[in-house]
């Protein structure tokens, strides 16, 4: 059997959202769904994933649903599971998250821990409904962004819709600006033209994927600002994350907070291989 796509559970609205957007997302791709819920106790636990089994079973009657409730820290939990996944997804709030912030602690933490892509479900349902027919990919100037391209290209493909690929550039004029403090969307400082950086990204995966509809686009301004403009016609935004050296987990950078936290559609963040 597939490996399954994983999404937590925590009976929040969010939470329900996230796992319809899972069983469309397991349709897509014929992989089975699995539900995950992880608790510090019992209470309640059972009629949390009864309901959420129910409501995927219903959405989408022809993929293979199974179940789990774990009694231990849902990071953890879902970090563990991420190492035998097709992705992960998570809600945009709720699993833990604190009063206040945009996005829960947990989602957070995953998203910076698991070795598989993690798709945190944000935005209105135009956006988590694929009404936009569009996946946005940003791409940078390192080598970095080819796992995310990958991903994006695959998300493409199956929702037969147009692959809008954003590089931001920081210019005055056509001189460069000076580079600001390191992260993975820092593009302002530029060794190769801008349209070069697209061209080169692009050129392998343009090849093998001829059916694909890819717009390269070059965004004047910071790489924050473009995506998240991007982001507002987009069904997904993918994002890459660089692994940290010597350290456990993903470098996610100042620019892929702000993204998780704010992007106005379902964001997935990719690990680099």
């Amino acid at each position: 059997m597939a490996i399954p796509l994983v999404v937590g559970v925590d009976g929040s609205e969010a939470g329900l959202e996230a796992v319809d957007w899972a069983a469309d997302e397991a349709l897509r791709h014929g992989v089975p769904l699995h539900l995950l819920h992880a608790a510090a106790g019992d209470h309640g636990a059972s009629d949390v994933i009864t309901a959420a089994s129910e409501r995927a079973g219903r959405r989408v009657p022809t993929v293979p649903v199974s179940s789990e409730v774990l009694y231990e820290d849902a990071a953890s939990a879902l970090v563990d599971k991420g190492r035998n996944a097709f992705a992960l997804v998570l809600g945009s709030r709720g699993l833990g998250g604190l009063a206040g912030m945009l996005l829960g602690g947990v989602g957070l933490a995953v998203a910076g821990r698991a070795d598989c892509p993690v798709v945190v479900v944000r935005g209105a349902a135009e956006h988590r409904e694929g009404r936009f027919g569009n996946v946005v990919v940003g791409v940078d100037e390192g080598e970095g962004s080819g796992t995310a391209l990958q991903f994006a290209f695959r998300e493409a493909l199956v929702r037969s819709c147009r692959l809008t690929v954003v590089h931001a550039c920081n210019t005055a004029l056509g001189v460069p600006a000076p580079p600001p403090a390191p992260s993975w969307y820092a593009l302002e400082a530029h060794r190769r033209p801008p349209a070069q950086v697209l061209d080169d990204a692009l050129r392998g995966l343009g090849e093998r994927h001829r059916e694909a509809r890819v717009s390269p686009r070059v965004i004047e301004g910071p790489a924050r600002r473009a995506l998240l403009d991007a982001a507002s016609e987009a069904d997904q935004l993918v994002l890459g994350a660089r692994r940290r050296l010597g350290h456990l987990g993903l470098q996610l950078g100042l620019i892929n907070h702000a993204l998780l936290h704010h992007a106005p559609c379902p964001v997935a963040v990719v690990p680099q291989i």
